[in-house]
């Protein structure tokens, strides 16, 4: 989100974009069919480095690129079930998914959403200092650049944007919030709950870190809270997504905090790259990469009638033998064996 900040020369201009509606859409190019549930599931977290014309430049050609990836991976049986992706921002980004074969598409919320959450008396003294030179204050440019692909259906989604005053600097002309979809495995009676989302940035933002830090804890407590309303306990969960922690201290003790203690209290939450570690399955360059950066998360946790355990981790899109990415983040897949509880919780009410 870097390069944001030289949006505000786009909005003085009047400069437009146009985004796809936030809404769930059946994919009209679909494959012949999706392959079978074979007790697998794998979930691939990227953030595509969607942003726009001017902002950033030849864009729409990786995302053709990424697109063609992913269908050569489903014409080998290896696509990712599911896909998370960040800063899809432009039409051409969020076009992805239909171009690779999905057949559901979850889209997060738009530029013109609003979260009516009455700020706090902290909250106005923190937003009454804003900057509209590093992008505070000001309308917002883009939209969440939230979509979740998925090869099974999508039976329910909820979204949401962080308040006004839960930003800093110029990751404050993107609309960020959170995206869940609810998702059917075949035979399996229970949905599986997958979330994404992306965090405000440090360093990037333009602020002070004490400023951009805050911000951050505040997007915390509201995913936190999107989580604690819009998840069943009962049902599994993944959440996927561009935490942009790093290694500040007050992040990582924010962040994992939240994720390991409060998200789901009780609840035996793990992470993907610690996971593999414990269970000392092989990581790719790229992927010891991608871990030592912190900042693409992936955090799960079972159901009451589904054992979740990691198999192993993929990058489909790491560095090229040039060096190049499409990308500047790499994009990981976690790979879960699912397996059935032999002892159900009772039914939900």
């Amino acid at each position: 989100m870097s390069i944001l900040g030289h949006a505000i020369r786009l909005l003085a201009a009047g400069a437009l974009l146009t985004l796809a509606p936030a809404a769930d859409t059946r994919n009209s190019f679909l494959p012949d069919a999706p392959r079978p549930f074979d007790g697998t599931l794998s979930v691939m977290t990227y953030n595509i480095h969607g942003l726009p014309w001017p902002i950033a430049w030849g864009r729409d050609a990786d995302f053709t690129r990424i697109a063609a990836k992913l269908r050569l991976l489903r014409s080998e049986g290896r696509n990712p079930h599911v896909v998370v992706l960040q800063e899809a921002f432009t039409q051409e980004a969020q076009a992805i998914g239909r171009n690779a074969g999905y057949r559901y598409i979850a889209t997060g919320a738009d530029q013109d959403a609003i979260n009516g959450q009455a700020p706090t008396a902290s909250d106005r003294a923190f937003a009454a200092a804003e900057s509209w030179r590093h992008g505070e204050g000001l309308p917002k440019f883009v939209g969440s650049g939230l979509q979740i692909l998925s090869d099974y259906p999508i039976a329910d989604s909820r979204r949401i944007v962080f308040p006004a005053f839960a930003c800093a600097g110029f990751d404050c002309l993107a609309n960020k919030g959170a995206l869940l979809a609810r998702i059917t495995l075949p035979g399996r009676a229970d949905p599986v709950d997958i979330i994404t989302t992306h965090l405000n940035s440090r360093r990037a933002s333009g602020v002070p870190n004490d400023r951009s830090n805050h911000a951050y804890g505040l997007q915390l407590a509201c995913l936190g809270d999107f989580i604690r309303r819009n998840h069943d306990p009962r049902d599994a969960l993944i959440v996927a997504g561009d935490f942009n922690m790093g290694h500040d201290p007050a992040r990582r003790s924010g962040l994992l905090g939240g994720a390991f203690r409060q998200w789901l209290p009780g609840a035996t939450v793990a992470d993907a790259y610690d996971e593999a570690a414990r269970k000392a399955i092989p990581l790719s360059g790229d992927a010891q990469y991608s871990r030592y950066r912190a900042r693409d998360w992936e955090f799960f946790t079972a159901g009451r009638t589904m054992a979740f355990s990691l198999r192993g981790i993929d990058v489909p899109f790491g560095h090229a033998a040039d060096g190049s990415m499409l990308s500047d983040h790499v994009g990981y897949t976690a790979i879960y064996d699912v397996k059935p509880l032999t002892s159900a919780a009772p039914a939900k009410a």
